[in-house]
């Protein structure tokens, strides 16, 4: 399979999460075992980031044979004190610094979409035109997609439309200030570098999602022979997609293939061969801002019912090699609280069948179950001993962006 950037081009309060504890191994030290440890040490309640678990998430990442791991993911309980607020993302990074700026996507953009979720329900209290509301909340033009395909909202839901519509708001305005942010920072060189990011808000029943690239999220419910069947909640922004090839086109970027990979689009500035970019929307990747390649959302709404049962969210090195269906097959007979872990790993040996030629890709996965009354409650995580590499650096509690700002700093020195 085809790596994000073309060889050609790149010439150049709620229950805890439980984080895992690095452990050495008899082996003198070459593998690393994980371990559960009996309280998250993070002075950010309920937010993890790290390979673990809790009663309503499973997340794992596994590096692959291509460099550094570039892949990144959260899950954010309680999401900024938000009752009842559920944040989870993956973000795969690309390009010679592409684990930096996946990183720093994952710690600036939630606090950036809070930010501006506060700032608008704010502006919202005082304003009460429904009509308007419910014009934004149809228009596909704006990049808003009911997944379920409702036309409108009915007038019980008006509501749950304005919370919605605030979030399609927040997501879009925080975007925006994001890719702004890694354009003039300092210490990141984004200029052909860059990360995808799919995100998503559960409050209550409701469920927002923001997609950027090329990741994907799914939703597995059930039809009405109580079967478990896959739901794509998101698109995946390929530069050869009709919407995004003519935008891109009328800016004077190009969308081709290389010969030896003619099923890979990728984009191209104008008059070099370079960087050969694998979809259509990024943060960062400011050497093809001026030619079709943008940072805007791709926002859809799912209200959740008592047919949904979990949600996947996960970069492309899964779903490269499994589909919408095996994922959803592989997630809902594991343990929940490793589930993640098996999808990964199911992947990897997916790669090694399918493509034992290629060099494995990075794999990170987030899975988020909607009925807690799992049998997670019932196994004692707190014994339970994974087997993983992981970045040590990835252990760090974060504060906020000053503080992982310095984190940053550190790492570089």
């Amino acid at each position: 399979m085809g790596s994000c950037i073309s060889e050609v081009g790149a010439g150049g309060s709620s229950p805890p999460l439980l984080p895992y504890s690095l452990e050495s191994d008899m082996d003198g030290g070459k593998r690393k075992r994980l371990r559960a440890s009996s309280s998250f040490d993070s002075k950010v309640p309920g937010r993890m980031f790290v390979n673990g678990s809790s009663e309503v998430a499973s997340m794992y990442c596994k590096q692959g044979r291509k460099g550094i791991n570039q892949d990144a993911m959260l899950v954010w309980e309680n999401f900024c004190s938000k009752e009842d607020t559920i944040f989870c993302g993956v973000f795969d990074g690309h390009g010679p610094y592409g684990h930096r700026v996946a990183k720093k996507v994952r710690d600036s953009f939630p606090l950036k979409l809070n930010a501006q979720w506060d700032l608008h329900q704010k502006n919202r209290d005082g304003l009460s035109d429904n009509s308007s509301a419910t014009g934004s909340y149809k228009s596909e033009g704006n990049g808003f997609r009911l997944v379920d395909e409702k036309t409108s909202p009915t007038d019980h839901e008006h509501d749950e439309t304005d919370t919605i519509l605030t979030l399609r708001e927040s997501f879009l305005k925080a975007c925006k200030i994001m890719d702004k942010e890694l354009k003039l920072h300092p210490d990141i060189d984004c200029f052909c570098s860059g990360t995808t990011a799919v995100t998503l808000v559960k409050q209550g029943l409701d469920l927002v999602i923001g997609n950027v690239g090329d990741s994907r999220a799914i939703l597995c419910t059930r039809d009405h022979d109580d079967s478990l069947i896959a739901v794509q909640l998101t698109v995946d922004l390929k530069p050869n997609l009709p919407r995004e090839e003519e935008r891109i086109r009328l800016r004077r970027g190009r969308v081709f293939s290389l010969q030896n990979e003619p099923e890979v689009s990728r984009v191209w500035l104008p008059n070099s061969d370079f960087p050969g970019l694998a979809m259509a929307r990024a943060f960062g990747d400011f050497c093809l801002k001026d030619f079709g390649l943008i940072s805007v959302p791709d926002v859809s709404y799912h209200r959740l019912t008592e047919k949904d049962e979990f949600v996947v969210l996960a970069t492309d090195g899964i779903w490269d090699v499994l589909s919408n269906e095996e994922v959803v097959d592989i997630v809902a007979t594991a343990p929940r609280s490793t589930a993640a872990r098996v999808l990964v790993e199911s992947a990897v040996q997916a790669w090694r069948t399918k493509f034992p030629f290629c060099k494995v890709d990075d794999c990170a996965a987030v899975c988020l179950f909607f009925d807690s009354n799992s049998d997670c409650k019932s196994t004692d995580i707190k014994d339970k001993i994974l087997e993983a590499s992981v970045d040590q650096s990835e252990q760090l509690p974060l504060l906020d962006e000053k503080e992982i700002g310095k984190e940053a700093e550190k790492q570089q020195q």
